[in-house]
């Protein structure tokens, strides 16, 4: 059974910083062959798509966070991160981590199949 836990979500203001990560466990092949992605729902809103990560390291991203986001995966320690930089109140969101079997940077919801629970980012103005 795949697990992903996030962590690292809080409360900021604009223009500050935060870490998430996301520790993922339960795999029964090799992590090689996992992509990985994180995506955020606001209150009202459907869920979307952050940044995406693929097997080769490739990396997508949503173009509202292009230049302030970065996602990278040590696959060494099964753990994706997802450092956020000058953040805005419009980053609010419930923010999760997801991964599938392949290799694609491709930010589909419908194409990740493990989910996590969830971490809060909230960014005051």
């Amino acid at each position: 059974q795949v697990q992903l836990v996030e962590s690292g979500g809080g409360s900021v203001q604009t223009g500050g910083s935060l870490r998430l990560s996301c520790a993922a466990s339960g795999y029964t092949y090799s992590s090689f062959y996992i992509s990985m992605g994180w995506f955020r729902q606001a209150p009202g809103k459907e869920r979307e798509g952050v940044a995406a990560i693929d097997c080769d390291g490739n990396t997508n991203y949503a173009d509202s966070v292009k230049g302030r986001f970065t996602i990278s995966h040590d696959r060494a320690k099964n753990t994706l991160y997802l450092q956020m930089s000058s953040l805005k109140p419009e980053d609010t969101a419930l923010y999760y981590c997801a991964a599938r079997t392949g290799c694609s940077s491709r930010l589909r919801t419908t194409d990740f199949r493990y989910w996590g629970q969830g971490t809060q980012v909230t960014v005051s103005s």
